[in-house]
């Protein structure tokens, strides 16, 4: 991962206080991160988690204007930003510049994550990659196609068969194993196998059995399923595993864990883009990602 230069000149912001939420009432956070509950989803599980988890506390940033609460940042492995003001873009920016943490993205919606990222260019690491442009989609109502009968929880049994299936989506999709960073991402993994986000069809192939479909729900808070992690076997492809996968995704998320479920993907995918919108997800914003 890159170095982060981080020792710079303070800069002052006098409208704007920037600080973690080590005395913020997590009621508040909650009821602010609900008005968007799609575009704050993947921070929304952290601060609902904040109660049990109380180190959270430190890794998010609520900045504070005169009228009060106007936004947030999440500040753990990936910068999530939410709802930022024009000045309180440079005030996150300057305090993330001061703060000895290292990120792997800055990933969120695309109004806030473009402006952060502009404001944290002068002294944030060359990315890899830059993704202005992804959709998100949710669909809040029955699939509109059938679900595939064959996808269901993933058993922990299976783990041997679903890692390497998960290693090949993430490498497909960021460009590097994320093995190479230790144990981590297999921990992940497990974690959400044996929480029952893990969803897959696992089917006889030439050489045994494989992973023909898979699906996350990697993030779950403020009433939002957010799938991640949408994979099909390479040599299946193009043979609809991906509409009935996802449709079963569907059925098993809204019916077992949350009435509006969504997702984001690359404006450059054409296949996973039109396959999401035959089971029906529509587009109801726009997400950004910074790789570095």
């Amino acid at each position: 991962m890159p170095t982060w230069p981080w020792r710079a000149p303070l800069q002052t912001h006098p409208d704007v206080v920037v600080q973690d939420a080590r005395s913020a009432d997590v009621a508040e956070l909650i009821a602010f991160a609900k008005q968007d509950p799609v575009d704050a989803a993947l921070l929304g599980e952290h601060v609902e988690a904040m109660s049990s988890y109380g180190f959270y506390r430190d890794q998010l940033l609520c900045i504070r204007e005169p009228h009060g609460l106007t936004g947030l940042c999440w500040t753990g492995g990936n910068l999530v930003p939410l709802r930022l003001s024009d000045v309180a873009v440079e005030a996150v920016a300057d305090h993330v510049r001061r703060r000895s943490r290292r990120f792997s993205s800055v990933v969120g919606p695309a109004h806030d994550v473009m402006r952060l990222w502009e404001a944290m260019r002068g002294f944030a690491p060359t990315p890899r990659d830059i993704r202005p442009d992804q959709p998100s989609m949710v669909i809040d109502g029955d699939p509109l196609v059938a679900p595939d009968p064959g996808v269901s929880l993933t058993s922990v049994n299976d783990l041997d068969l679903l890692l390497p299936a998960c290693v090949a989506m993430f490498t497909e999709e960021v460009g590097y194993s994320p093995l190479m960073a230790g144990g981590g991402y297999e921990r992940r993994v497990r974690s959400l196998v044996q929480g029952g986000r893990s969803l897959s069809r696992i089917d006889e192939g030439p050489e045994g059995r494989r992973v023909v479909f898979k699906a996350e729900l990697g993030t779950v808070a403020l009433g939002v399923t957010q799938v991640q992690g949408v994979w099909v076997h390479p040599d299946l492809r193009g043979q609809g595993h991906a509409v009935a996968g996802m449709a079963a995704v569907v059925a098993y998320a809204r019916a077992q864990v949350a009435p509006l479920v969504s997702l984001y993907v690359n404006s450059y995918n054409a296949p996973a883009l039109a396959a999401y919108r035959r089971v029906g997800f529509r587009e109801v914003g726009t997400f950004a990602t910074i790789l570095f």
